[in-house]
């Protein structure tokens, strides 16, 4: 009973937060606002900064964000994407050598050694890169703090540039209205969908997004009659996931990182503006929208490119079907690869 209120407080911030972001007319408004409000107050009020966020709540949100993003699958979406997958797989590549190649660049400018830089650089999940570079010996804290930075970059400044480069499309089928008349035993599918995502924590990343999102996807396809979530559903899963970002990062994060912070941040921004030119060439090579196209590159979540292709008329089952395969390859793969590489490189400099 104690926490309670530990709990309650931090999403009371977070839903004022987001309401004067949603007035503001701010992209993402329900999850920036309650992360920028909850970096603040822990930030300023360090005697009230002890907040938590039960498991169940966060990642129910992700669950009803998966499924709100599955409704929007057809069988012409797979249809779609199948052409793409070989040229979305090259154009990836060359975004991860950008980003090893800014990390080997920045560890000879400053004083951080090279695998830090290389996996503080890598448009990965954070916890998946934190991890990895545990296991080359790199400084596991710098690499938290510089990916901190990408991910705060990448979360304001995509949906941002965006949403400003489209005007927001009104006419657009949303990922949240609701289905007429759904009968209540049709969300039992849904439990089905939450299971799978839980099942999946252990071996697939964001798992309680992607689980949920492919089962209703695949129910969705076989022609199921599925209702779709109330919006305050989905303003609540929006502003929780809010408060879990606000919970993880401070100013004091950014702060132990020093001047190094900018370096990256600049590095950022490049790996941003060459994933729009994937984009913008992806959208002239194929019959994707130039909108469609570019959320579909951009270095950042899941979650927050989906919502912000709802926003702006692109199609959301396109865009969260590439950026999942982005996500699998990168977790999956590129780690691995990079320890390999760089124990290679330090045997051979050692044996010679």
């Amino acid at each position: 009973m104690n926490k309670i209120p530990t709990i309650i407080f931090p999403y009371i911030i977070g839903f004022l937060g987001g309401y004067i972001f949603y007035i503001c007319h701010i992209p993402l408004a329900w999850i920036l606002g309650p992360m920028t409000f909850l970096i603040l107050w822990r930030s300023s009020f360090k005697n009230y900064s002890q907040f938590s966020q039960p498991s169940i709540l966060k990642n129910g949100s992700f669950i009803i964000l998966g499924i709100s993003f599955g409704l929007s699958f057809t069988k012409e979406t797979f249809l779609l994407v199948g052409p793409y997958l070989l040229p979305f797989l090259v154009t990836t590549i060359l975004l991860i050598i950008i980003s090893v190649i800014n990390g080997v660049l920045i560890s000879k400018l400053v004083n951080i050694d090279r695998n830090t830089s290389i996996f503080a650089s890598i448009p990965g999940g954070l916890t998946e890169m934190v991890a990895a570079s545990e296991s080359v010996k790199a400084n596991s804290s710098l690499v938290t703090i510089f990916q901190t930075v990408r991910l705060l970059t990448v979360v304001f400044l995509v949906p941002f540039t965006i949403q400003h480069m489209f005007e927001p499309n009104h006419t657009v089928q949303n990922i949240v209205t609701i289905s007429e008349n759904p009968s209540i035993f049709t969300y039992g599918w849904y439990i089905i969908a939450g299971f799978v995502g839980w099942s999946l924590r252990r071996v697939l990343p964001a798992s309680f997004v992607i689980g949920p999102l492919l089962t209703t996807a695949l129910l969705n396809i076989l022609g199921l009659n599925l209702p779709a979530f109330h919006e305050s559903f989905f303003i609540f899963a929006q502003v929780s996931i809010g408060v879990g970002f606000g919970l993880m990062i401070t100013f004091q994060d950014l702060k132990n990182g020093g001047k190094y912070c900018g370096l990256y941040f600049l590095t950022t921004l490049l790996l941003i503006g060459v994933s729009f030119g994937f984009g913008y060439i992806f959208s002239l090579i194929t019959d994707l929208n130039l909108g469609t196209a570019m959320l579909s590159f951009a270095p950042g979540g899941l979650v927050e490119m989906v919502l912000t292709a709802s926003t702006i008329g692109a199609d959301p089952a396109i865009v969260s079907s590439l950026q999942f395969i982005r996500l699998i390859f990168i977790i999956s793969f590129v780690p691995s690869i990079l320890k390999y590489s760089m124990k290679k490189v330090q045997s051979n400099h050692l044996s010679a």
